[in-house]
């Protein structure tokens, strides 16, 4: 199987987290960039630097770690940089309703995934259930 380590999933999800939790208390958007630049230099050329630089520091062989389904991840990761840079615009443009929309939902969604509950991972499988009735059904 070709999977993500879940503590390397856990490292981008905390770094997430933080990035909006200082954002929040700074009041400076420019820390979403962290994760957002991270995210889509994860999905263009399919390393994401945090994910990398954690992977220095698992000590067990990758196999041996739960994995997390990649293209779920991949799903994930739009989701997360689309709420990244929707805020990101929000607050640089002193438009603080978006930048508090966007964030507020993308923190939450990773905060609830470290908990152990996907919110993006359900979504992309009522999508694909709602596809698949469909062409069940055409």
């Amino acid at each position: 199987m070709d999977g993500i380590p879940r503590p390397l999933v856990r490292t981008n999800q905390w770094t997430i987290v933080l990035s909006v939790l200082i954002t929040w208390i700074t009041n400076e958007p420019l820390f979403l960039l962290i994760p957002l630049i991270a995210g889509l230099i994860g999905l263009i050329f399919g390393v994401n630097p945090i994910m990398a630089a954690a992977k220095t520091f698992l000590r067990k062989p990758h196999s041996s770690y739960h994995l997390e389904d990649r293209s779920d991840q991949q799903f994930n990761q739009i989701i997360a940089c689309t709420c990244l840079l929707l805020a990101f615009i929000g607050f640089s443009f002193h438009i603080d309703v978006l930048g508090y929309i966007f964030s507020i939902l993308v923190f939450s969604a990773a905060f609830i995934a470290i908990l152990g509950f996907c919110i993006g991972c359900f979504i992309r499988f009522q999508w694909k259930q709602y596809q698949y009735r469909k062409a069940k059904n055409s």
